[in-house]
């Protein structure tokens, strides 16, 4: 763990959006949006990278005032691979604004030499400080992870489970293209008792069938997307007591700044739009969101 008492920023992993999985290697516009206009009450950013740069480096602290300026108060950093998840716990410790999630992602479990001594680590960091919260991100990829891969990644995703009820730690699933599978294995495992479906993508029917489970839906700026209906369509159905946003930042930026980086402070876009989709009082969906992070999460921080 850092120094508390340090003034020095701590040393995040070199990794860039460019050189990250998701990077579709295209030239963007780099520029930060402005902030959007604040919040009425506090919300949580429940699912950050805030490791990964995507154009110009913003220090932790300076992406933590960011945010509360606009009242996104709290913010989960999710550590995807080991210098990410070592990174996310020392983040996490110095900062009060922060908790930590720590897990392979989905696309890096077939990436690794040892998946037994990368899990060690993984559990290891989960149980380093009281502000490690969750384990995730995890899940299935069916996207960028080929059959070549799928065993492996398919093996770590139900020892994250394992691990998340092990340690009463709430598990963070990543599902892209594979929402049958994914609630297959939850099924097979069973869910433990706090889990969430981060940036969900499915469809109101998928919804319901993730909210019978017990899960929280958390939404990203996807949900302005032009594209999105279905996904809007969940997000009306979803109970107001399940809700939650996030940014994933730096990916996922809403509109009208999709394409540029995303961060913790344009979390305000998405819940305005999430509100005007359920037709909620802002002040209200703003409470809920609060609350369930909260209660997702395993209580303040």
């Amino acid at each position: 763990m850092p120094d508390q008492s340090s003034d020095q920023p701590l040393d995040r992993p070199t990794r860039s959006r460019a050189a990250s999985e998701e990077a579709s290697g295209s030239r963007r516009d780099r520029e930060r949006p402005p902030a959007p206009e604040p919040l009425p009450l506090p919300v949580v950013d429940n699912h950050c990278h805030l490791d990964i740069a995507d154009g110009d480096w913003v220090e932790t602290a300076a992406a933590i005032r960011r945010a509360r300026d606009v009242n996104v108060a709290r913010i989960v950093q999710i550590g995807c691979d080991l210098p990410g998840a070592r990174w996310a716990v020392e983040a996490a410790a110095e900062h009060a604004e922060l908790v930590a999630g720590v897990a392979l992602h989905p696309n890096e479990a077939p990436r690794v030499d040892d998946l037994d001594a990368a899990m060690a680590e993984i559990e290891r960091l989960a149980g380093a400080h009281d502000k490690v919260r969750a384990v995730g991100e995890t899940g299935l990829d069916h996207f960028r992870t080929g059959e070549d891969g799928r065993a492996v990644q398919e093996e770590s995703f139900r020892r994250h489970i394992d691990l998340a009820k092990r340690l009463d730690k709430t598990l963070v699933i990543h599902d892209r293209d594979a929402h049958d599978d994914v609630l297959r294995v939850i099924d097979e495992e069973g869910a433990p008792e706090r889990w969430v479906m981060h940036c969900f993508s499915g469809d109101d029917a998928f919804a319901r069938r993730c909210l019978d489970r017990g899960a929280h839906l958390s939404f990203a700026g996807t949900v302005t997307f032009k594209n999105a209906a279905p996904l809007r369509n969940a997000l009306a159905v979803t109970p107001l007591d399940r809700v939650l946003v996030e940014t994933d930042a730096p990916y996922l930026t809403p509109t009208p700044y999709r394409g540029r980086p995303n961060a913790s402070y344009l979390v305000p876009l998405t819940v305005r739009a999430m509100a005007e989709v359920r037709g909620d009082d802002l002040e209200g969906l703003c409470h809920a969101i609060d609350t369930n992070t909260e209660r997702a999460f395993g209580g303040t921080w």
